[in-house]
Formats: C-alpha cells, sequence, structure tokens
C-alpha cells in the first residue's frame, strides 16, 4: 500500500489415461489440492447467480464492502495478521475477519469481498469446525466472494511472470480446495499497485478472469478518461496470442479504492453516521441521502452506462464491521426510500462480478487499451519510477529465489518421496512457496516498505532456502546414489565458499533447471593456483586461476579468505545435472597479476570489446560473426535526489523518482584500470571510485558481454542523496524509441515524452520517461540492435538518441510522503550503507535475429543453474550425469512449471517464447509429445488447465466484450490444433498448462 497524493480431504477427479498402446481408459485420482467441483452443491448461489436485483430505469449504486490488506509494509506480515506493534499502524486482520463474517450473519443482503489469501489461509486455519461451516454457506450464498484469490495483490512493475503465476495458482488453489468452485474468483482486483502492466492483464484472462479493476491511475490519463466516459475499457493484453484469450475488460475505480468523501465509516473514520432519529437535534438523513445522490449523479456522469460502483472501504478496515454495516444498511434504506419521490437512484450491496455482470448485459461498445499504464504519476512532479530499481539486493534475492524455488519443484518429483524425506532429513518447497508468493506482493519487492519488514521478507525467503536444500539435497542423493552431504555456498557472487577455500579435492554437481543443455561460467573461491578438472565422461576441463578482485576483497570484509578465483566453463544437460571433479595440484607459480594498462580489445571468437586506451573506457562492440560494429560508450553517474523545489515539495523517496536536475553527475571520465586475460576469460576492471567498480568480462565462448558492477556503500555525507545510473551511449540512431519487456515476457515499444493514450504535458523530463524492466530492453535502428539483458527488475529509460540508462542502486535522505513514512537508506551488513553487485549482458545483433538471442539468454539468467559441492572423491557408483528428460524441447519451448501435486499427479507448464512477428525461424508453432518428455516418468493421463491451475480447460468461459473497433475479436491467425490427445501444440506467447498423472519408470 501506498497513500495517494500527499498521504496516503482429499478431492476427486476423473482423469483421461494414454496408455502406450493408445487405449483410453478412465481412472479416479486422490490429490492434495486438484480442481474440483465436488463442493459445488445443488443449492449454492455463488458467483453471477448470486447477484441481487437491480432496476434497469434507475442509476444502480453498487456498493462494494472491502478491506484492503497488505501482506506487508510499514508492520510484517506477522505484525499485520496479529495486530501487533499498532504503534506504528493500527491493523489487526484476524479481527477483520471474526468481526466481518459475525455481521454478515445478521442481514443476508449484506456482501463482503476478500482478496489477499495469505491471510485468510492463516485466518481459516484457525477456525473451528462451526466457524468453517458458517463461513462456507457465506461463500456458496456469494455473501462473501473472493476477488483476485492470489496470495498476494503483487506488484506489477518488478515482478516475473512465472513468480506470479506461481503465487497466484497457490492462493487460487488453495480457495478452490476449500470452497470448490463458489471460491473462485471471476475478477481481478489490483486497486493499489502503482501502475499496471500488459502482461498482468494476458495473464490474467489466461487465468479466465472476466474483468479486471484497479484504482491507481496517472492523473493526466484519468483526467481524460472522465472527460471521455472511457473509464472502463477492454485491454488487449497481448499482440500474439488471440483476442478471446488474451483481451480482458477493464475498469479504472472512482476513487482509488476508499469510499466517496464522507461515508467513511470505519471505526477510525471521522465522517458522521447515519443519525436517524428525528428527535434528535442533529438527525442528518435528510442530508446524507442529498450529498450521497448528488455524488452518485456526479459520478455517473463520467460512466458509460445506469451502473456505476462505489468502493465502501480501505486499509485495513473492518476491524469492527459493525458502524460500517450499521450505517450502509440505513444508507441503502434511506436512499432507496426516496424513489416513493421519484428518485431515480438504487443502491444495493454488491461485489465486483456482479457490477461487472451489469456491464456485460448492457451491450455497449468499449474503447480499446494496447499498452500499459506505465509510467504512473498522480501529479506533475509526482512520478512513481523510483520503486522500480528500490531495495536492488531484495530484487536480486528474490530473483535467486524464484530460480532455486523451480529448482526444488522439479527435483521434488524427479526424486520421488524421498526428496521430502529422504537421507538428509524432511525437506519441502512449501516454504519457500509461500516465502515467494508474499515477496511477489507490492510493497515488497517493490522495495516500498519500511526496513524492518525488508528483513523480514528476506528473512522468510532464507527460510525457504534452508527447506528447499534438504529436499535438493535428498532428491539429488536419489539421482546421483551418492548419499555424499552436500554444500551449497550462498556467496559466491563475492568469493566465498569454504568447502572450495580449504579443500584439496572436491567434486561440483551443476544442475540445470532449463529444457535445454546449458554452458555456463563457474568462478570458484581458492587459494591453491594449479588445479585438475574432470567432467562427467573423465575428459580433462581447461581452467585458469585469476586474482580476487580489489573490489570483492573491499566487499568480503573477513567473510573469505580466498586469494584466487578458479574460473572454467561447465555444461548440464537438460533438466538434469553433470558432475565436476576438482583437485588440487602442487605449483610453485602464483598466477598472472592483473595488467594496470587498458588493452585496445577483448575478444573471443563470436564478440569484440574495444576500450579507449586514454580512459579505460568501453568504446566500441562488436559482434565478430555478422560483423555488424557500434560505438559504444559507458559510464557510472548519479541524480541529486530532490529535497523539495520552489515548484513543489515532492522529494525523492522508495516510490518516487524526482532528480533535483536533469543533467546527472559523473562519477569518473578515467577509472583505475587493470587486465586479466588468459585462455578462459578476459576481464577489464575499473575501479571509478571508493564505492563504484565493474568487470568488463568476456568468457571464451560467450556471446554476450557481461558487465559486473558494484554499488555503495552509497556516500551521503554530502547532504545529497543519490540516484546511481549506468549510462550506455551509442550510435545507433534509435529516434527517441526504446523497448522493454513486460514482467519478462513480451516487449513493448516506448517513445520518449510520448503517452499513446493521451498528449502528454512533460513535467519530469527524467522521471517522467522511466520505465520498468524485468530482463531485458534494447534500443535498434534498420541495421543493429543492442540489448541489455539484466539479472533483476530496475529502471529503464532512453534520454538521448542512441543511449540506455539503467538506475542501479538509491540511497535517500528523505521520505516521498506515501505513507513509508521513512528514507530508503539501507544500512547494510556493517550499517555504513548497502553494497549491491550485479550484472549486465551485451549482445549486439541484427534487428531480425536479436530475439534468437536475447530469449534464451534471459531465460537462462532467470533460471540459473544450481551448484552444490561434495568433499573428497565420490564412490565408483554415483552417477555423474542425468537428464529427466528424453530429449531436450525445441528452442521455441520453455518448461516453465514442473511441480508435484500429490504422490501420482503433477502440474505441467510449457510455454512458447517468442512472440509472433519477433523470429523468422522460432515464431512458428511448434509440437510437444508428452508422452515422450520424461526419461524417468511415464506420463499415464494429461488434462489441460487454466493458467491458474484452478479449472478445467474445456470448463473455462469468459465474458466477451464488444469494442468500438470491429475487427478487434478477430483471430490474428488460425492456431494450430493438437494432432493428437498426447501432442499438444504452441502458438507463439501460449503458455499451456496441463495436470499430468505420472508414475516413475
Amino acid at each position: 500500500m501506498a497513500e495517494s497524493t500527499g498521504q496516503k480431504g482429499a478431492l476427486v477427479i476423473t482423469v483421461v489415461i494414454i496408455t502406450v498402446n493408445i487405449i483410453i481408459n478412465t481412472v479416479t485420482v486422490s490429490a492434495r489440492a486438484l480442481p474440483s467441483n465436488t463442493h459445488q452443491h445443488s443449492g449454492d448461489q455463488c458467483g453471477y447467480k448470486s447477484c441481487p436485483a437491480t432496476k434497469s430505469s434507475m442509476l444502480n449504486v453498487h456498493l462494494v464492502p472491502h478491506t484492503h490488506d497488505d501482506v506487508g509494509w510499514l508492520k510484517t506480515v506477522d505484525q499485520y495478521y496479529y495486530g501487533e506493534r499498532n504503534y506504528i499502524q493500527h491493523a489487526g486482520v484476524q479481527y477483520i475477519l471474526d468481526s466481518v463474517v459475525s455481521e454478515l450473519q445478521k442481514n443476508p443482503a449484506r456482501r463482503f469481498i476478500y482478496v489477499e489469501t495469505a491471510f485468510f489461509y492463516r485466518w481459516w486455519n484457525d477456525q473451528n469446525e462451526n466457524t468453517r461451516k458458517i463461513v462456507t454457506q457465506l461463500v456458496q450464498e456469494g455473501r462473501l466472494e473472493f476477488v483476485n484469490g492470489g496470495w498476494c495483490m503483487s506488484d506489477e512493475a518488478s515482478t516475473h511472470y512465472s513468480a506470479v503465476i506461481d503465487q497466484m495458482t497457490l492462493g487460487l488453489r488453495f480457495l478452490n480446495e476449500t470452497f470448490g468452485e463458489c471460491g473462485r474468483p471471476r475478477v481481478a482486483w489490483h486497486i493499489d499497485p502503482f501502475g499496471h502492466a500488459r502482461e498482468h492483464a494476458s495473464m490474467f484472462a489466461q487465468m479466465g478472469y472476466d474483468g479486471l479493476f484497479f484504482g491507481r491511475l496517472d492523473y493526466q490519463d484519468k483526467q481524460r478518461r472522465l472527460q471521455m466516459k472511457e473509464m472502463e475499457m477492454v485491454w488487449r493484453g497481448s499482440e500474439s496470442l488471440n483476442a478471446s484469450t488474451a483481451d480482458l475488460f477493464t475498469g479504472v475505480l472512482p476513487n482509488g479504492y476508499n469510499p466517496p468523501q464522507g461515508f467513511c465509516w470505519d471505526q477510525f473514520c471521522s465522517d458522521d453516521p447515519v443519525q436517524d432519529d428525528p428527535e434528535l437535534e442533529n438527525y442528518n438523513v435528510d442530508e446524507l441521502v442529498t450529498k450521497f445522490i448528488s455524488t452518485a449523479k456526479t459520478q455517473a456522469d463520467t460512466y458509460k452506462t445506469n451502473h456505476i460502483i462505489m468502493t465502501m472501504g480501505s486499509d485495513f478496515q473492518y476491524e469492527n464491521a459493525i458502524p460500517w454495516y450499521k450505517n450502509m444498511d440505513k444508507l441503502i434504506h434511506y436512499v432507496n426510500a426516496q424513489q416513493a419521490n421519484g428518485s431515480q437512484v438504487n443502491v444495493l450491496y454488491s461485489t465486483p462480478s456482479c457490477y461487472l455482470q451489469e456491464l456485460h448485459l448492457s451491450d455497449q461498445k468499449w474503447p480499446l487499451k494496447t499498452d500499459d499504464f506505465f509510467p504512473y504519476a498522480d501529479g506533475p512532479h509526482e512520478f512513481w519510477t523510483g520503486y522500480f530499481t528500490s531495495r536492488p539486493a531484495l530484487k536480486r534475492y528474490e530473483r535467486l529465489s524464484n530460480s532455486l524455488l523451480q529448482t526444488c519443484n522439479q527435483l521434488e518429483v524427479l526424486g520421488g518421496k524421498m526428496s521430502r524425506d529422504g537421507v538428509f532429513g524432511k525437506g519441502d518447497s512449501d516454504a519457500m512457496k509461500q516465502a515467494m508468493a508474499v515477496a511477489q506482493h507490492h510493497d515488497a519487492v517493490s522495495g516500498t516498505e519500511k526496513q524492518h519488514v525488508a528483513d523480514d521478507y528476506a528473512k522468510q525467503l532464507a527460510v525457504g532456502w534452508a527447506h528447499c536444500q534438504v529436499l535438493v539435497s535428498n532428491s539429488l542423493a536419489v539421482l546421483s546414489e551418492s548419499d555424499v552431504p552436500r554444500v551449497f555456498c550462498e556467496n559466491l557472487n563475492i568469493s566465498v565458499c569454504p568447502i572450495t577455500e580449504s579443500s584439496k579435492m572436491f567434486s561440483l554437481n551443476v544442475y540445470n533447471p532449463l529444457a535445454r543443455p546449458v554452458s555456463w561460467s563457474v568462478r570458484l573461491p581458492v587459494n591453491g593456483t594449479l588445479y585438475n578438472i574432470t567432467d562427467s565422461s573423465g575428459k580433462q576441463v581447461e581452467n585458469q586461476v585469476v586474482p580476487v578482485s580489489k573490489a570483492t576483497q573491499n566487499v568480503r570484509r573477513g567473510q573469505g579468505y580466498a586469494k584466487y578465483e578458479l574460473v572454467f566453463e561447465v555444461q548440464a544437460p537438460p533438466l538434469g545435472f553433470s558432475t565436476y571433479s576438482i583437485t588440487l595440484l602442487k605449483a610453485n607459480r602464483s598466477p598472472a597479476e592483473p595488467n594496470h594498462s587498458a588493452p585496445l580489445s577483448i575478444q573471443n571468437k563470436y564478440l569484440k570489446a574495444s576500450f579507449d586506451p586514454e580512459t579505460g573506457l568501453l568504446s566500441g562492440l562488436t559482434n565478430l560473426e555478422t560483423q555488424q560494429n557500434i560505438q559504444l560508450t559507458q559510464n557510472f553517474y548519479w541524480y541529486k535526489a530532490s529535497v523539495g523545489n520552489v515548484d513543489s515539495s515532492q522529494t525523492s523517496g522508495a516510490y518516487i523518482f524526482r532528480p533535483n536536475s536533469s543533467s546527472p553527475v559523473i562519477i569518473n571520465n578515467k577509472p583505475e584500470i587493470s587486465t586479466v586475460q588468459n585462455s578462459v576469460v578476459q576481464e577489464v576492471r575499473q575501479q571509478f571510485s571508493p564505492w563504484v567498480s565493474q568487470v568488463i568480462r568476456l568468457y571464451e565462448n560467450s556471446r554476450e558481454l557481461e558487465l559486473e558492477w558494484t554499488i555503495g556503500p552509497v556516500p551521503v555525507d554530502d547532504n545529497w542523496g543519490k540516484e546511481v545510473i549506468t549510462r550506455l551511449d551509442s550510435n545507433i540512431n534509435s529516434a527517441g524509441y526504446f523497448y522493454t519487456d513486460s514482467n519478462g515476457r513480451e516487449v513493448l515499444e516506448r517513445r520518449k515524452d510520448y503517452r499513446p493514450t493521451w498528449d502528454l504535458k512533460q513535467t519530469e523530463p527524467i522521471a517522467g520517461n522511466y520505465y520498468p524492466i524485468n530482463s531485458r530492453a534494447f534500443i535498434k535502428d534498420a541495421n543493429s540492435q543492442m540489448t541489455v539483458v539484466t539479472d533483476r527488475s530496475q529502471g529503464i529509460s532512453s534520454i538521448y538518441n542512441g543511449s540506455l540508462e539503467i538506475m542501479l542502486h538509491r540511497r535517500l535522505l528523505r521520505d516521498d510522503y506515501r505513507g513509508v513514512g521513512e528514507p530508503l537508506s539501507e544500512p547494510g551488513e556493517f550499517k555504513e550503507g548497502l553494497v549491491v553487485r550485479g550484472k549486465l549482458l551485451l549482445i549486439v545483433t541484427p534487428p531480425e535475429t536479436a530475439a534468437d538471442s536475447h530469449r534464451p539468454l534471459a531465460q537462462g539468467i532467470v533460471l540459473q543453474p544450481l551448484l552444490s559441492f561434495q568433499q573428497g572423491v565420490l564412490p565408483h557408483s554415483a552417477k555423474l550425469e542425468f537428464s529427466a528428460l528424453d530429449a531436450a524441447l525445441p528452442p521455441a519451448v520453455h518448461l516453465l512449471t514442473l511441480s508435484q501435486l500429490s504422490s501420482d499427479s503433477v502440474l505441467l507448464r510449457l510455454e512458447h517464447q517468442f512472440e509472433k512477428k519477433e523470429s523468422k525461424t522460432f515464431s512458428q508453432p511448434v509440437t510437444v509429445n508428452l508422452m515422450k518428455l520424461f526419461s524417468t516418468l511415464e506420463v499415464l493421463g494429461a488434462s489441460e488447465m487454466s493458467l491458474g491451475a484452478n479449472q478445467w480447460k474445456e470448463n473455462m468461459s469468459r465474458f466477451q466484450w464488444n469494442t468500438t473497433t470491429d475487427a478487434d475479436m478477430k483471430p490474428l491467425w488460425a492456431e494450430m490444433r493438437d494432432p493428437s490427445p498426447w501432442e499438444v501444440t504452441l502458438n507463439p506467447m501460449e503458455i499451456r498448462t496441463f495436470l499430468l498423472s505420472v508414475q516413475q519408470k
């Protein structure tokens, strides 16, 4: 949450079985959380059937009682649930649900919606059987309705699509398991996120939602939409998927998500109650009724139909639901009583889905939206673009945790029951699933929470890591047939790993979570100078030992004592592992010390990076395969964070980016240079200042240039908060255009000082041109494209022709007055300021083949190989290489999800990772045979599901909408059909979700 302007029993299903002989039978499967209609009773009146009657000749005002319960913000998740530390913010979620359930029973007309399944899951587990029966009845009658239904209300700028799908699935499947069809949300509800991503609309549509409502809209866009009656629209979620699949009705709520002014009756509100005793001196029924009717008519003037929605609630409201419901009961009664006197206003308790149904029945034509809602501003100098980068270390930890979770999920399936309870104890993926789901919250990975809450998010992820590492160890013990204990080194990025630093002989296991083979450059901290490395087949692997960089030595601060790094390349098979044996050899020689002069260039057979011999800065990049050459310079700068100017008191903070000047301060035009060059890796090490350094690195077989940056502690003793960027300036003629990904999937075109939806009045030339990226961005002209692949979510812009600038770190001295109440000044481990390290990968390609490179490259950064170590020599019986696939998947296909649901069923998602027109080679339909997919699992049956895995695909039926453009609903192409029940065809950008019945071969 952030404040607005100024403040703010097993289920049973039937599955089709496909045997090897293509004999089709049926079988019943018992599972932990399979979609089911078994909770749907004949008397249920949930969903659209539960909607109250409306009056077609009147203005119908849908009152939607709700609470917005942040899954962490000013307090931790636990503190919010229990109501602890109310001196920070008075909020106790358990009491909200207690009170609402009690009040709903008093009047069958009353309604309530609930959103955050993370809180409801905890509350439900605290309830006795009688309360559960009451709640189940309320759900079956549609009086308590779940909307959105994910574990949290995810951020839309800083989240990766795979993690969003996972957190939504976790929440939706719990609701389905608990309430059946009546627990299925029909409406997505993103009332608080600070800008809205097109990919979220696409995902919601594919999950089966009929509509989306949100609260925050750029103030200029909102003003225009109010005037044009375009607050409600059809949002085209994809340029690759057909409209019937990815279009989503989208409505902007009139008051953010707050009640209309004068009608807030929470116990902490100050609005007058309905005082309806005529004997009272302060009797106010007539006054309130008149005011309400006037408010309703004013709102109706800006919407298209005779139905409007009013959100009756706000942050953590309804802890005492009595005043809310008592006053709404009276309001409805007295306003509707005026109909006898000719009033045309009809007020009713309602829900977003009931309101949506009325809009659908109106048979209107709606405007079409094809871009997204970034960046968001709530005033001329208030652009919410700083949080794209806020808390960069947490953003990276969340991304690494996502990679580990996918590996954990896969190995739980591949290792069988011994993975959860094996030689190394009990392990599970549940803790990580929940921690990762919470981390997607719009005040978590966004970086907009208080410091102690950010610490708690990281702590919960660390608990998840510990649980997953036991599971991974158990599974790999089964698959490798070796129970030698495993060690995981989580600080390899700063060259800390005790086993490699001290051991003379150890093995390295490389697990690859991708469904294609990978090559990966490994750097291990060591103290020896000569090593022998052999791969799984006994073949020697070329390696080199290089000195640990000065920047790494400074960052470690005594955590490790390695003098050197052992550098070599590893390969791993698809969805499998390979093992490397590493032995220290006696040697008297020391590795060559870095050369302290700038090289003219570093190059391998694919790429050449040129440097200015005078400054040591990058000066050019050449693709040696295509003979493309671009001029390219790179440096580091910082923007002075505004502390409040004469034209506005707005400052930079956790949410808002507002630089004091449009010209950033350059850190150093001539950094200290040292060079390392050998047969495995070439490095140019640049020290720009005591707090900014970089290594430009080119490995022997890399087609990309690696820029490893280290920033911090950012100094603030000059009383200036700093927003640190790196800028890449090229001779590419980008003409003001640049391109960013949406949640890591489809790419959107951006243009400086421009919005596709309205005529922009630009008031912040820097912050107003920043956009979020999750995995990549690029600029291009007719001949060349320069793509940057990132290792976390960040803010990016193109202020100058041929330029990309990426914000890497922020340290600020003032709050930005959006509710968090503290400056974004992370203390770091040593309380001196946070030090952050990260990587950017650069490629230069022809525009028409760029996606062939950046798609797999970005996917490989999101899902990295997991390294584990074992001491000494492995037993001869150990299996050194393994792949769970019969063959690698086609290059266009990504295995998005492989997760255990029960002892004999797994959830599988396959994804076409190319857009419709971006690759001549790979933007084509691809067919995968499910029965021939796995080497260790026999697929007995497959049933297709919605993206959220809470509905059967064949049962999905969504509202279809008419738009003002007649041809909009026509298919983009004739989608390829499946050749047979076990052969599934993926069209560009399509994700298909299956429940598989399996057994070990």
